[in-house]
């Protein structure tokens, strides 16, 4: 955060800790430890995003395929994305793994592994919209689908950079666009 405290995702133990600046230990803040699927459990959460005003976490629990939103000092999450099993609905999400609070939009961008594309889903909404990559879970390298991406990052412009995992390379959309460009790595080797 903008004091330097660090909010670490542990998520071969399905926790999240908090390290305040010079703390010799952390404080478990999210999650048990213990894999689950209550509101305050986690399995294999691999995506964190903080909402620096409110210090609201959101947790993408990808084996759970949702995302948690955890208010400031809540020992509970509130499920705000997904929970309807994995897949390629609107309504569901698949392996979530990076997240981006867009507070412009009051929503999350949601790196949707092994759905192959990013999603945008506004807080309060029970679906999401489709900001690139497939609706229905096609793979691919072209400028217009991805693999297995695994983050997702806006600019000040609103441009978006996309880790594409599976396709060794980033990719940059430009604001509003579906078509990217590879701007790092080389589509296919590894």
């Amino acid at each position: 955060d903008a004091s330097g405290n660090m909010y670490i995702l542990d998520g071969g133990n399905n926790r999240v800790v908090y390290w305040a600046v010079g703390a010799s230990v952390g404080v478990l803040i999210a999650g048990t430890g213990v894999a689950g699927s209550a509101n305050n459990q986690f399995h294999q959460p691999l995506g964190l995003a903080r909402d620096s005003i409110s210090g609201t976490l959101y947790i993408a629990a990808s084996l759970n395929h949702r995302v948690m939103q955890y208010l400031s000092g809540a020992s509970t999450g509130i499920l705000v994305a997904g929970g309807n099993g994995n897949g390629t609905n609107s309504n569901q999400l698949y392996y979530p793994r990076g997240l981006l609070y867009d507070a412009s939009t009051n929503s999350l961008l949601i790196a949707n592994n092994r759905a192959h594309n990013i999603v945008r889903w506004v807080l309060g909404s029970s679906t999401w919209t489709l900001i690139v990559g497939s609706s229905t879970g096609v793979i691919g390298n072209t400028p217009q689908l991805l693999r297995y991406p695994s983050d997702v990052i806006l600019d000040p412009f609103g441009n978006m950079y996309v880790s594409d995992e599976g396709n060794q390379r980033i990719q940059y959309f430009l604001a509003g666009q579906t078509n990217g460009s590879t701007v790092a790595g080389v589509t296919g080797i590894t």
